[in-house]
């Protein structure tokens, strides 16, 4: 039988007033929910890398920093990714996009897609990563998760703060779509690497 394929939930974000975490729990509840892959949640935070300051990307020279490369080997044990990401001045976070760079041959050809929060669903900062991701050699999937307006407001601290599971009925198909997209490639991806 075919290992389940391993799927990163990324959080983005390392402010320490960041909203994040609590998209991510619930995009990790959704795809633990289901059988047909492992999951498990990445928080940059963990990882205190610096600014990147190689050669190069390490398609082309080895990376030299202890923390990019414990990064890079912990990016390389997934088959797949879903990034959680805020939208900041119409793009991602400074700290995802440093995390994205700091790797290269670990991203290549798996499958990534988001879920995006804030005014508009981070809509831009989603559409900008999956362009990074065809630089990185990802395959960016078609669904996406967006808490936009409302919705946002509805969950966010600086609103009312309610769960997640409040506005849910607006996002599980776009979680089911996503997740569905992750598992298909990521199968097919590793079945073209076997």
């Amino acid at each position: 039988m075919a290992q389940l394929p391993n799927i990163a939930i990324i959080i983005g974000s390392t402010r320490d007033s960041r909203f994040a975490d609590k998209p991510a729990a619930w995009m990790l509840k959704q795809a633990q929910a289901r059988g047909d892959m492992t999951v498990e949640l990445v928080d940059l935070r963990d990882f205190d890398l610096p600014l990147f300051n190689e050669m190069g990307g390490n398609k082309f020279v080895p990376t030299q920093d202890p923390a990019a490369l414990a990064w890079q080997a912990k990016i390389a044990e997934f088959d797949g990714y879903i990034f959680v990401t805020a939208e900041y001045n119409h793009s991602v976070t400074g700290a995802l996009k440093n995390a994205l760079d700091q790797a290269y041959v670990e991203w290549n050809r798996k499958p990534m897609g988001a879920i995006g929060y804030g005014g508009l669903g981070a809509a831009r900062a989603v559409e900008h990563l999956r362009n990074i991701a065809v630089e990185l050699e990802m395959v960016p999937v078609r669904g996406a998760v967006h808490i936009a307006g409302g919705d946002f407001m509805a969950v966010h601290p600086l609103g009312a703060n309610g769960p997640i599971e409040d506005i849910e009925d607006h996002l599980l198909g776009g979680a089911k779509e996503l997740l569905n997209d992750i598992v298909w490639w990521a199968n097919a991806a590793k079945a073209a690497k076997a």
